[in-house]
């Protein structure tokens, strides 16, 4: 299930105060997994009263942004070309891809490329085919850190703060292999840490497994991870680890020669 989806509710802290952050919240609302959502359903995941809510979606559709259903409301054309606007994550995938390319040629199976977004890791880029095992990540999607290879890197390699925002917000189980007690999930970090890659064994989607290894800058710092996603029964994951850890060194020692680093992500809104 997509964390976004699975978490969404009414924030914490309460709906945005201006116009804008408002009708930003009901655009941030839609999880990668959500095609279409009713007014109930984004009044409640943003906290905004129905009448107001309705009002800016009024807006937003005027504008474009969003467009009408039988059912509720769904995102437009309008925002997938203005994503592909964004200068810096274009470039950052674009240099990553060749690479993801590659992989997919020796395994055939899902090759991400993410990055972290607050407690998540996000999806950049993914490459697939038809020899690939269907699964639920999407790009633009996000998935909680701590149950996936890539995100289990940003927690492993990062800063200790990083890991007590995680803890802070709960570990969810999303399926029955999903390490949800702090113990346990510190001693995998640091085995991760120690072997300088990181291994998902069906703990955000039953019969998935995934193993990933970090993409650093120039300071040795993780800024985005490559991963290798398929089948649990068909995947060898140590042995697939020397070939993602291959990549992405290649691609951080690319990305350290032309200068180029992927963006920090700020996009939650609440």
């Amino acid at each position: 299930m997509d964390a976004q989806a699975a978490g969404s509710g009414p924030p914490e802290q309460g709906p945005p105060r201006s116009v804008l952050a408002r009708g930003l919240s009901l655009l941030d609302a839609f999880g990668s997994a959500d095609t279409e959502l009713t007014l109930t359903e984004l009044a409640a995941r943003t906290g905004l009263p129905k009448p107001t809510a309705h009002r800016l979606l009024a807006e937003l559709v005027r504008w474009g942004g969003v467009e009408r259903t039988a059912a509720g409301y769904r995102l437009s054309m309008r925002l997938f070309v203005l994503g592909h606007r964004a200068p810096r994550p274009r470039g950052f995938r674009e240099a990553a891809l060749p690479h993801m390319e590659d992989l997919y040629e020796a395994t055939h199976e899902n090759i991400h490329l993410a990055v972290l977004d607050g407690v998540d890791t996000l999806f950049l880029e993914k490459v697939s085919g038809r020899r690939s095992m269907p699964i639920i990540s999407r790009v633009g999607g996000r998935l909680p850190a701590y149950c996936t290879a890539t995100g289990k890197l940003f927690l492993a390699l990062g800063p200790p703060e990083r890991l007590d925002r995680v803890l802070d917000a709960g570990l969810a189980r999303h399926t029955p292999h999903t390490i949800v007690m702090p113990g346990l999930l510190r001693r995998e970090l640091a085995r991760t840490a120690d072997r300088g890659y990181a291994v998902n064994r069906e703990e955000s989607e039953p019969g998935v497994s995934a193993v990933a290894a970090p993409i650093l800058d120039r300071r040795r710092r993780v800024i985005a991870a490559l991963s290798i996603t398929g089948n649990v029964c068909r995947l060898d994951l140590d042995r697939l680890a020397p070939a993602v850890r291959t990549a992405a060194l290649s691609l951080s020692r690319e990305l350290a020669r032309d200068g180029a680093v992927p963006p920090l992500p700020r996009l939650r809104l609440s």
